[in-house]
């Protein structure tokens, strides 16, 4: 191809990324004013930039708070945003969490919630149900995510410990008018797992979220586990009588992200080639299969001839067993270059579309196919890496960490295998 391969793949990422910008995707699905008050509350890693949008181009008056991952903050006029930990939550969204709930309380027929969700919701909605703490919270999260657990298997177990998520919002909004704006960072787009569907209604029970637990061998905190086996106040169901007056809609979506980064290819004729925006494993063992589908095209011109680029969204797991730094795209695109193994003229690209990989600085890196050569001449050993779970210091040690701040939208992740014409299944020579 003519022009840098890093250069294009970041170019698909910033499209990507700005297809799901709330100043994009907010205005046009804003309801009507309601007769009674408008409020806004929300969590999310958008959740800030969701509400300016909302500020921005509404007519009437409103008020509210919504709250967002440190750092994710937008000066707001009146709308407040508070600022919480993720993705082991804090004090600081439980306060919020609790400020929302009495926000919403006593509202009537003719009053609308507006309310903006986005992933990260699920953390900084931090209200924990009654008889449990945040610390237990905190406890059981830590263990879910070091588990290798899904997001839906862990928005299962949240929406079960929280007296707001799984519907309860909704619940508590009643009489009111609530019209929830969704951007979607969960594979498939489930309402009810996008920030654990604190509006919308709850298909699972407190024995689905048992058995998550269970699955991945987390017999602590003793308060969760008696929690969950009592089955006390369930979530409600979609035959709720509170659904009644609930509205969703999804305004941003993985699968837009990708069609919008395959426009960008197709203009400058490279074939896209879109695997799927739902895509969820081990980030290694889904790295194997991308390497797979980029051999076939570099080999064989199938499913269609080099240059192309596969594109692919979803959320990867990591189970942790090493001791290094990195989040889900650093480990897929590690694992990546190990089965790779230096093939010429394939170069890759996987980021958080947040901004913020996992819990590092990065969004996530590029790779091409000088890559381990390069880390061989510093003395890296990208197997080694790979099994100590350490890609940020990999791709850090050469240069090749994608840096953008928090992009304040969150449509999962993104990744970009572009195959050059010509490109071979060997090393690079």
């Amino acid at each position: 191809m003519n022009g840098n391969p890093k250069t294009f793949l970041t170019g698909l990422f910033e499209a990507a990324v700005a297809t799901a910008d709330p100043a994009r995707c907010v205005p046009a699905n804003l309801p009507p004013p309601p007769r009674g008050r408008t409020l806004v509350v929300g969590a999310g890693k958008a959740a800030a930039a969701m509400a300016k949008a909302v500020e921005d181009n509404w007519t009437g008056a409103l008020e509210g708070l919504v709250v967002t991952r440190y750092g994710h903050g937008v000066p707001c006029r009146r709308i407040e945003v508070v600022e919480a930990a993720h993705p082991v939550p804090d004090a600081a969204g439980q306060d919020a969490s609790a400020r929302i709930l009495k926000m919403v309380s006593g509202l009537s027929a003719d009053d609308l919630v507006l309310c903006l969700i986005s992933g990260g919701g699920s953390a900084l909605l931090a209200a924990p149900a009654a008889g449990l703490t945040l610390e237990d919270k905190r406890v059981v999260t830590g263990h879910l995510l070091r588990s290798g657990a899904t997001i839906t298997e862990i928005n299962c177990v949240r929406k079960h410990l929280s007296a707001i998520k799984g519907g309860r919002l909704a619940a508590a909004c009643a009489p009111a008018q609530v019209v929830t704006l969704a951007i979607s960072d969960i594979p498939g787009d489930d309402l009810s797992a996008i920030a654990s569907g604190p509006t919308v209604p709850d298909p699972t029970s407190h024995g689905d979220a048992l058995a998550v637990l269970e699955k991945y061998q987390i017999g602590e905190p003793a308060k969760v586990i008696a929690h969950l086996k009592a089955a006390v106040d369930e979530t409600p169901k979609p035959d709720d009588p509170v659904f009644a007056r609930t509205q969703t809609k999804l305004i941003a979506t993985p699968q837009q992200s990708l069609e919008a980064a395959a426009q960008v290819a197709r203009d400058v004729g490279i074939a896209p080639l879109i695997l799927g925006d739902s895509i969820e494993g081990e980030a290694r063992d889904i790295a194997l299969m991308h390497a797979g589908i980029a051999r076939q095209v570099a080999r064989h011109g199938q499913p269609a001839p080099a240059p192309a680029v596969l594109l692919s969204g979803g959320e990867t797991t990591v189970t942790v067993r090493g001791r290094g730094r990195g989040g889900r795209n650093a480990e897929f695109l590690l694992a990546l270059a190990v089965a790779l193994d230096g093939a010429a003229g394939i170069h890759a690209l996987a980021c958080d579309t947040d901004g913020i990989d996992g819990t590092e600085d990065n969004a996530g890196a590029t790779l091409g196919p000088d890559s381990l050569a390069r880390a061989a001449a510093l003395g890296l050993s990208a197997r080694a890496c790979l099994a100590d779970n350490d890609g940020y210091s990999f791709f850090s040690k050469l240069g090749d960490l994608v840096m953008t701040g928090p992009t304040l939208t969150n449509v999962n992740d993104f990744r970009a295998i572009l195959i050059e014409d010509g490109a071979a299944d060997g090393p690079k020579t």
